[in-house]
C-alpha cells in the first residue's frame, strides 16, 4: 500500500492524462468510517468517512494534474457487475422492496448531487459518468427509459457545473448505444454530452457473431460501428471507450485477437479510451487482478502487451 500521492505519480508514469473514479451508492447513503487498515499509507485519513476520503483521493489525483471523471459504479457496495437486478440499473425501488439496499431515481440523483458538491470549484474535475453498465435481463433494459433518467439527472448536476461532461453509458453493460441513433439524450448544455462504450474479450455474449474473443476484424468491426461506432464515424457525437481490459497473460488466442482487433479500430477512429482497471489486487478477498498494470507494491509498473499498445496510441493525441 502506498500514499495517494504516489499511486497518482504513477499513474503519471503510465502515461494517463485521467481516472475515472468510481463510488458505490450505499457508500454515500451510510458515509461509513474507513477502516484504518484500508488507509494505513496516509495518516491523515485514519478516522475518516468515506466522502471525506473519496475527496482526499480526488483532490491528491488533481494536485497532480490528473483529471477525474467521477462514476456511479453500483448500488450497493460490493464488486460490479454480477447478474443482480438490485444493482442493474440506477433505481431499484420498482422490485418492491427486495434489495438490501433500496433506491429510487431521485435519491440516485440526489447521491450525485451531494458527491459532487465537494468538486465544483475543482477545475480538474472534468465529468460526471453517471451509471456503470446500465443492463436489464436478457437485453430488457429499454434505451428510452435510460436516456430519459440520464437526462434528469444530467441537468441537475449541469445546474451545479456547467463544464462538467456528462457521460452516458450504452445499456447492455454499455455495450449497445443503437438507440441513441433515434432517441439521442438531449441536455440544456447540448456539447457537454459525451457517450461511453465498454469492450471486453467476452462482450457481444447473445449476439449472432458470438463474443468479440471469436471475430475476425471484419466482424468486429462491424459489430462496433453498429452498436456505436456510428457515432464517431458520422461525426454525431462524441464516444468516450471507457473500458477496456485484457489479463497480463492471454489466457487463450481470442483474448489476443481482441486486443488486436480492439487497437485496430480505436486507431481508425481516433476514440480516446479508459483502462480497467490499476489496482493489483480485487477489493473483496484481496484476489489478484490479472488486468492490473502495476504490481503489488501499487509502484512497480507492468509494462507488457497492453502497455505498449497504450502507449503508442497515447503518444499519437
Amino acid at each position: 500500500m502506498q500514499h495517494r500521492k504516489v499511486i497518482a505519480q504513477t499513474i503519471k508514469k503510465l502515461g494517463f492524462n485521467s481516472v475515472r473514479l468510481p463510488y458505490a451508492d450505499e457508500l454515500v447513503s451510510k458515509n461509513p468510517v474507513i477502516d484504518a487498515k484500508l488507509v494505513g499509507a496516509n495518516a491523515d485519513l485514519v478516522g475518516l468517512r468515506a466522502l471525506d476520503v473519496l475527496e482526499a483521493v480526488t483532490t491528491t489525483l488533481t494536485e497532480e494534474g490528473i483529471a477525474v471523471i467521477v462514476n456511479n459504479h453500483i448500488t450497493r457496495a460490493t464488486w460490479c457487475c454480477g447478474a443482480n437486478p438490485c444493482d442493474a440499473a440506477w433505481a431499484n425501488d420498482y422490485l418492491l422492496g427486495i434489495c438490501r439496499v433500496t433506491q429510487s431515481e431521485d435519491e440516485w440523483i440526489r447521491n450525485w448531487e451531494t458527491v459532487m458538491t465537494r468538486f465544483t470549484n475543482n477545475p480538474l474535475v472534468i465529468g460526471v459518468d453517471l451509471r456503470n453498465e446500465v443492463r436489464g435481463l436478457w437485453g430488457t433494459m429499454p434505451w428510452h427509459k435510460w436516456a430519459e433518467a440520464a437526462e434528469r439527472c444530467g441537468n441537475r448536476l449541469l445546474a451545479m457545473n456547467p463544464d462538467w461532461l456528462v457521460v452516458v453509458e450504452g445499456t447492455e453493460s454499455a455495450n449497445d448505444l443503437r438507440g441513441a441513433r433515434r432517441r439521442p439524450v438531449k441536455l440544456d448544455i447540448a456539447d457537454r454530452l459525451v457517450y461511453s462504450a465498454h469492450v471486453y474479450a467476452w462482450s457481444g455474449w447473445g449476439s449472432l457473431g458470438g463474443r468479440f474473443s471469436k471475430r475476425t476484424y471484419e466482424s468486429f468491426r462491424e459489430s462496433m460501428r453498429e452498436h456505436w461506432g456510428y457515432l464517431l464515424e458520422g461525426d454525431v457525437a462524441p464516444v468516450w471507450v471507457g473500458e477496456i481490459g485484457a489479463p497480463r497473460v492471454p489466457a487463450s488466442v481470442g483474448d489476443v485477437r481482441y486486443w488486436k482487433n480492439l487497437w485496430r479500430y480505436l486507431g481508425e477512429v481516433d476514440a480516446d479510451f479508459g483502462y480497467w482497471a490499476l489496482n493489483p489486487r480485487k477489493p473483496s478477498g484481496n484476489e489478484s487482478e490479472g488486468y492490473s498494470l502495476v504490481d503489488d507494491d501499487w509502484v512497480g509498473l507492468v509494462l507488457d502487451y497492453r502497455m505498449m499498445s497504450m502507449v503508442q496510441t497515447m503518444r499519437r493525441e
